[in-house]
């Protein structure tokens, strides 16, 4: 049997993809085995192998089976989940990591990876084209917290370019925007300091009838894509028959910020009792962008499921089934 394993298994992305592959595949020669750095039982409650390895010590990748048909590339650090700020992380785990995840690909004879990049090396075309396209030339800020984060993922994707063209390893790429989903844990770290998740402010104020105010220019739109679109991409490349690809994770449909908050109004409030939208104009804008997805849709066949009240829908679901789950 084949086996696919998922490097960053145990981070609430890997977990939706592990499951999103479970519900998906039908067939008997190809499994999936996680890969995580965290201790948890819930692998072996869905009949997953779950190894627990540190990427950035090569010797670990010893703990591995040897016969890998792909690898799906999850793992990494980033600012949201770093606590003050320390750029010797994102050089250790984003590119030493990611290395020796390399090189097992190349002595295993691994047909194909799958990496997660960031949108960051392309985001700030947003103010001025508001669809961003897989193909814009880099462009990001060398004068923030982040900075170190965005190059790091960048000399990754290099890295894997170049284990694609020297020793022949199938590579798809995949430029991420915030994914949405639902997970126990709703901080984050903003400039090294823990913070509630905005959008799950927004749903605790929902669904405590909590007036909600809607900041700066309510017309700005941003892609809404749900993690279990993005899992229907990475699904799709591990089986397409080509050679490389370079994606733009998204919908490629824009949702304006005052609907953002109509929907999460509409989904999580309780009948008879909808928070209250107000306003302010005088507040800071949001961020807008819309990713563009033809790529995706013409290489891989790929044709978003989620738009975005059915995204909510199903976050609610996955709220109220996750609060039964065990570790």
């Amino acid at each position: 049997m084949k086996k696919i394993i998922v490097f960053g298994a145990s981070g609430d992305t890997g977990r939706y993809f592990v499951n999103y592959f479970l519900e998906n595949y039908t067939g008997s020669e190809y499994e999936v085995i996680a890969s995580g750095t965290r201790d948890t039982g819930y692998f072996q409650q869905i009949g997953v192998e779950y190894i627990k390895m540190d990427i950035t010590n090569k010797s670990e990748f010893e703990l591995l089976p040897k016969d890998i048909y792909a690898v799906v590339d999850l793992a990494g650090i980033m600012p949201a989940r770093m606590k003050g700020y320390n750029p010797y992380k994102y050089i250790d785990i984003n590119i030493i990591g990611n290395l020796n995840i390399l090189e097992f690909c190349r002595e295993n004879h691994v047909d194909r990876i799958l990496f997660a990049q960031s949108f960051g090396d392309i985001k700030d075309w947003a103010e001025k084209e508001t669809i961003l396209k897989s193909d814009m030339p880099r462009n990001f800020s060398f004068t923030t917290d982040h900075t170190i984060y965005v190059m790091s993922k960048n000399f990754a994707v290099d890295m894997i370019e170049n284990y694609h063209q020297m020793y022949g390893l199938k590579r798809f790429i995949f430029r991420l925007p915030t994914i949405y989903l639902y997970s126990p844990i709703d901080e984050y770290y903003v400039d090294g300091e823990v913070r509630k998740i905005g959008y799950r402010i927004l749903i605790d104020k929902a669904i405590n009838g909590e007036s909600i105010e809607v900041w700066g220019d309510v017309s700005r739109k941003k892609d809404m894509i749900y993690v279990k679109d993005f899992c229907q991409m990475l699904y799709k490349a591990l089986f397409v028959e080509r050679t490389k690809g370079y994606y733009n994770v998204g919908t490629g449909v824009g949702t304006s910020l005052l609907d953002q908050i109509k929907g999460i109004v509409q989904v999580f409030s309780k009948p008879g009792h909808e928070s209250r939208i107000t306003l302010r104009p005088d507040m800071p804008n949001a961020p807008q962008y819309i990713m563009d997805i033809e790529p995706a849709v013409k290489e891989l066949g790929y044709k978003p499921r989620y738009d975005y009240l059915s995204m909510l829908k199903d976050f609610k679901a996955e709220m109220e089934k996750q609060e039964n789950i065990k570790e």
